[in-house]
């Protein structure tokens, strides 16, 4: 494969016209040696075995990064709208809902033949403090949390039926250590441990054929991962629809194992639920707390040695990305009978939220395409796997 070749395989993957690093090319004759269809894509190599997603933001999906949409609607099969359908963005007062942003995500995704995921309808983060407060300065009821619980659900999930594939109805709800299982949230403290099935019974309410998630991040982890089968165990004993559990699965590149990557996807396919890896990104960078917990208030002194990149990954780290997530996705097809979907946390490195996580201003390279919009070695690594998947 000479550089003129690389130069038309990348046209051909909707990244329009550009060449790869020399010193990255090794990496791709490695994991992409063989022949490339003309018009390759992740969504056509894993048409049989899972959809293949992303997190999308505004700019992306509304023209005015035109580039960025045209790459993601040829690439993927499903899109996460990765802000704007959280309470905060679609219901920020009471009584007043802002749909204009999460709309053009329903509409790109019918335009471009994409499935629309939701994400998310009850959080404890990014919701409007109202949500919680009653009547001077005191928490709120039960019975009012509830109603307005019910409320939101019925008008978020309502306005889209019939135009979304499935929901994150609760996202993080489980502790992250501690004897109990659920987090100590404002929903917890205020209604009751039952919110969860409150909430998805709300869900089915207002859209019956929708598939609804339970989505968390570190259940990779032996402890939460227990307690997540528990939970949905007995949402399952108790009648309740639940359809489906995400593992955010915000992974570095030498934790967590391949051995509990691989457990936490056989656990949770046990309950009889599809899974589905909702939030996959690679942290490259170096950190000083717990790097399973990708709890958005997390926060670490910033420091120049925890962030040695920001000039460009160099070529041996590029490679241990690439092959990172080649044993990532080799878990996946292993278990694409339990696995239905597989969602990068956003479409490049420039967009990921890690840039900011757990430090602010790093210059993170976590997922398959670079900030300059081009495929790099980990995304041919992928890719290839894929292709060798098709029958």
């Amino acid at each position: 494969m000479n550089p003129t070749h690389m130069k038309n395989m990348t046209r051909s993957l909707g990244f329009g016209g550009c060449t790869l690093l020399a010193s990255a090319t090794a990496v791709v004759f490695q994991f992409a040696a063989a022949a490339v269809p003309a018009t390759p894509a992740l969504r056509a190599a894993f048409a049989d075995d899972f959809l293949v997603g992303a997190a999308l933001n505004p700019a992306q999906i509304d023209g005015r990064n035109a580039h960025a949409g045209e790459i993601a609607a040829r690439q993927f099969s499903t899109l996460t709208a990765e802000n704007d359908m959280k309470w905060q963005s679609v219901h920020p007062q009471p009584g007043r809902y802002e749909f204009k942003a999460a709309d053009a995500y329903a509409e790109f995704a019918a335009k471009h033949d994409m499935k629309l995921i939701g994400h998310n309808l009850v959080w404890h983060s990014q919701t409007p403090a109202w949500v919680f407060q009653g009547e001077d300065g005191q928490p709120a009821t039960r019975e009012q949390l509830l109603k307005r619980m019910r409320d939101h659900i019925q008008t978020v999930a309502g306005r889209y039926k019939g135009k979304i594939k499935g929901w994150d109805v609760v996202n993080e709800a489980l502790a992250d250590g501690g004897p109990g299982i659920l987090r100590d949230s404002p929903w917890r403290r205020i209604i009751g441990d039952d919110f969860i099935d409150q909430a998805f019974r709300f869900a089915r309410e207002a859209d019956p054929k929708a598939e609804l998630y339970y989505n968390d991040y570190g259940l990779e982890n032996e402890h939460k991962r227990s307690n997540c089968v528990k939970l949905v165990r007995g949402m399952i004993e108790r009648g309740v629809p639940i359809d489906g559990v995400g593992t955010q699965s915000h992974f570095q590149l030498n934790s967590p194992s391949l051995a509990d990557v691989e457990k936490t996807i056989k656990d949770l396919a046990a309950l009889g639920v599809k899974v589905m890896v909702t939030e996959l990104d690679v942290d490259v960078l170096p950190s000083r707390g717990n790097m399973g917990n990708a709890d958005i208030s997390r926060r670490e002194q910033a420091d120049a040695s925890l962030n040695p990149y920001a000039a460009g990954l160099p070529d041996d780290v590029q490679e241990k990305l690439a092959r990172r997530y080649a044993d990532l996705f080799g878990i996946y097809l292993r278990h694409r009978k339990s696995i239905t979907r597989v969602t990068l946390w956003g479409l490049d490195d420039g967009q990921s939220w890690l840039n900011g996580f757990p430090i602010r201003g790093r210059t993170n390279h976590p997922l398959l395409i670079g900030r300059d919009l081009k495929p790099k070695p980990a995304f041919f690594a992928v890719l290839k796997l894929g292709q060798a998947s098709r029958p």
